[in-house]
């Protein structure tokens, strides 16, 4: 496991903290090729920062450090080492808003939409105030959300979603819209900061207060693209009287800040919502559809139910006949909607998942049926070879943080859904009893273990059929490793 940037981020973390890092775990990866790490030395935490990019690291240094100046609601740069693509920031915590919205049922509570108003004022003071004074020639890959960059959002929706799903078009004349829109959404004042990125999942709640990460993909901009990227993230599902209150909330905020026009901002606020839209569709299509990666080919769905109130409560100033009428067709069409889950419930299917070790055997069907599918999780990387890791399991964060990082387990576990899911559906509709899904490892404790658990949370959720879940080892030692 041992890597020449923990090395590095654990001499910056002396360097800064005059304290040695006693334990440096790594975090849940995000959808970037950056890596993160928590480092914790005896008195002091930071959150340590590996880019191979090295534009990426300049932008995201050199914001940090104009806005850390500013005291903006973004994490504090304790220390850097660019050369090395390593540095150092604040612990803001793990607690993310995105977090408080998996809680929030099918309603929008008072302390949710609280925290959101925050959210939405400081987003209004980090996109005026911290735009200015900021050296955009820093930015990358482009120092502003210019038509190039709207362009390649429209060329990833066209090739990773449109051609991949099989919606059919006419590539000219979509083509054409996608200048129109892109020459309409530049006529709204561009001269402010746009994070680019800033949903849920980006804004980190330290107590009741909000505070941004990942912005090193921002550029110049309008305001409105963040905030359609907030309010209209496609997996929040925020009611649309919510989203009102929540855009007046912001203009409020912002008319304290700069000279806003209020009609000319909600003309061109719907078109950025459809642009942010049109980019979750083409990182949906590329992760999902072409990667197979299961957590966006599950976003799929929430991104087409957004289109669906868009394309019956929205009218733009601009004429996009090819585009709407793509929009149309997804809003329309039946392929992505969820399975219907009443079926799974109500089937005679019960699915055995187990994990186990290879030392102790395969588990026995004795269903009669003569077993089902198992899965060889040693060739994945073993955090059971680090003593952090030694007496912990499959089901501790840390050793799920070490098989997202240093493992393949995604892509092992996305391919054994893309096999096991038409299986489950063909023996639900055949009124079928009983599968085996079994997962093996080494000494059955923390590779098999969540491969198992991920694979019974899946099943449940996805196909709502009764599974039983056993993890065969670590039972029988009563989880004591």
């Amino acid at each position: 496991m041992s890597s020449n940037h923990k090395e590095l981020l654990a001499k910056l973390f002396e360097q800064w903290s005059g304290e040695s890092a006693d334990l440096i775990l790594p975090l849940t990866p995000s959808g970037s090729n950056r890596i993160y790490y928590r480092l914790q030395g005896k008195t002091k935490a930071a959150i340590g920062t590996y880019g191979s990019d090295t534009k990426e690291n300049n932008a995201f240094v050199s914001f940090t450090k104009n806005w850390n100046k500013k005291d903006l609601p973004i994490p504090e740069l304790y220390a850097t080492d660019l050369e090395n693509g390593v540095y150092i920031q604040e612990d803001l915590g793990a607690t993310t808003l995105y977090s408080f919205l998996l809680q929030k049922g099918d309603s929008f509570p008072a302390n949710l939409l609280k925290m959101y108003k925050k959210v939405v004022q400081k987003l209004a003071i980090v996109q005026i105030q911290g735009g200015k004074d900021l050296d955009y020639s820093d930015c990358y890959p482009r120092a502003a959300f210019d038509k190039q960059s709207m362009l390649w959002d429209f060329n990833t929706f066209k090739y990773y979603f449109l051609k991949l799903a099989g919606f059919g078009f006419d590539e000219q004349a979509l083509e054409k819209d996608f200048h129109a829109l892109a020459d309409y959404l530049l006529k709204a004042d561009c001269e402010y900061f746009m994070l680019r990125d800033f949903q849920s999942r980006n804004i980190m709640m330290k107590g009741s207060e909000p505070f941004f990460i990942d912005y090193q993909g921002g550029r110049k901009g309008a305001l409105q693209y963040d905030l359609a990227s907030l309010l209209y993230q496609a997996k929040a599902a925020i009611p649309p009287e919510t989203r009102l209150e929540l855009l007046n909330t912001y203009l409020d905020a912002a008319e304290q800040l700069t000279k806003i026009d209020r009609d000319q901002f909600l003309e061109f606020y719907y078109g950025y919502a459809l642009i942010r839209a049109i980019q979750t569709f083409g990182t949906y299509g590329y992760r999902g559809l072409y990667e197979r990666k299961e957590h966006f080919l599950n976003s799929i769905p929430f991104a087409v139910n957004n289109i669906r109130w868009f394309v019956k409560n929205v009218s733009l100033k601009v004429e996009l006949p090819e585009l709407w009428k793509a929009l149309e067709a997804i809003a329309n069409s039946d392929q992505f909607d969820p399975f219907d889950t009443s079926k799974g419930s109500d089937s005679l299917l019960t699915i055995s998942v187990h994990s186990f070790s290879y030392k102790s055997g395969i588990p026995v069907d004795n269903s009669g049926n003569g077993g089902g599918f198992n899965f060889d999780c040693r060739g994945l990387h073993n955090p059971g070879r680090y003593e952090p890791y030694k007496k912990l399991t499959g089901r501790d964060k840390p050793v799920i943080n070490f098989l997202k990082q240093y493992s393949d387990i995604d892509r092992f576990l996305n391919n054994i859904y893309y096999i096991i899911d038409p299986v489950v559906e063909n023996y639900i509709e055949r009124s079928f009893t009983s599968l085996h899904v079994n997962f093996g490892c080494t000494g059955g404790q923390h590779r098999s273990v969540y491969s198992a658990d991920a694979m019974a949370k899946h099943l449940k959720e996805k196909f709502g059929v009764n599974v039983k879940l056993e993890h065969v080892e670590q039972e029988k030692k009563n989880w004591e490793n």
